[in-house]
């Protein structure tokens, strides 16, 4: 028998570390150069490479300082927020529903579910401002939260019952065997094992409502328009306020970058989780 010592992976290559900081630095160049303009003057971005060392100001942050601005972004904030949680406590019983024999036909509605996410958004949007138009949702944050309730249902429906799947069903039988009822099974085991899943499905959803341009774009008007189509409007007849662009877009990227480097750990174990069926 040879006495070799077992070679668990191969080193890795100079290339291949070459190759993914050329990807990484593809990938954060956008950002930085993004951040970089919200702090120069209209000269100095016009300016182009010349200005790559320029005086930072913080007057495009400053102007962005108006009850219309931090009104949107209020807006994002709450429709992004609501219909994130609206949509985790509806789907979560219903991915785990799924992920278990109690229904009949699970297979069929998780397909049907699968479907509505995959329709082009554009499919639904004379349907719906027809119906928003005939109910009074026009411009409303309801509206909004609603319309994202209906599109992150199916996400958290999918990425849940992938985990669920993953659990033991043993776990609950244990559980039903000393006395608790379904529901107190669900809830007391199942869910504080659901954590890394239910954060990264909750930071999921949120990017998703919080990005929106689309359904706010068509939706909404003035009352509930959201932080996107405000940065838009900086884009006008006069010429396009680069500035303000580039100061508004960092605000809004800002909240979701911080929030998924906080949960850094529960997103990588969220992504990962389901990989292996027990």
């Amino acid at each position: 028998m040879s006495n070799r010592p077992l070679r668990l992976g191969k080193k890795p290559r100079p290339l291949s570390g070459a190759v993914i900081a050329l990807l990484v630095a593809m990938t954060v160049f956008p950002f930085a150069w993004l951040v970089l303009m919200s702090f120069k003057s209209a000269n100095e971005i016009f300016a182009g490479a010349a200005a790559l060392f320029f005086h930072p100001t913080l007057e495009n942050y400053a102007k962005l300082l108006n009850p219309k601005f931090l009104g949107s972004f209020a807006n994002s904030a709450i429709a992004s927020t609501v219909s994130t949680a609206l949509a985790l406590v509806i789907g979560v019983p219903g991915a785990y529903a799924l992920a278990r024999p109690f229904s009949r036909k699970s297979r069929l509605v998780s397909i049907l579910i699968l479907l509505s996410r995959m329709l082009p958004p554009i499919a639904f949007t004379i349907p719906y401002f027809l119906l928003y138009r005939m109910i009074g949702l026009l411009d409303t944050l309801p509206g909004l939260i609603v319309i994202y309730l209906t599109f992150n249902l199916s996400l958290v429906v999918w990425l849940m019952r992938n985990f669920f799947e993953g659990i033991p069903p043993a776990l609950e039988e244990a559980a039903l065997i000393d006395g608790a009822d379904l529901w107190k099974a669900f809830t007391a085991i199942i869910l504080p094992l659901s954590g890394p899943a239910l954060v990264t499905t909750a930071i999921l959803c949120f990017l998703y409502s919080w990005n929106d341009f689309f359904f706010a774009l068509i939706l909404t008007r003035t009352n509930a328009a959201t932080a996107p189509i405000q940065v838009v409007n900086f884009m006008n007849y006069e010429g396009w306020e680069w500035g303000k662009i580039a100061a508004g877009a960092t605000l809004i990227m800002a909240p979701v970058l911080l929030f998924s480097l906080l949960l850094r750990k529960f997103l990588v174990s969220g992504l990962t989780a389901g990989a292996v069926k027990q």
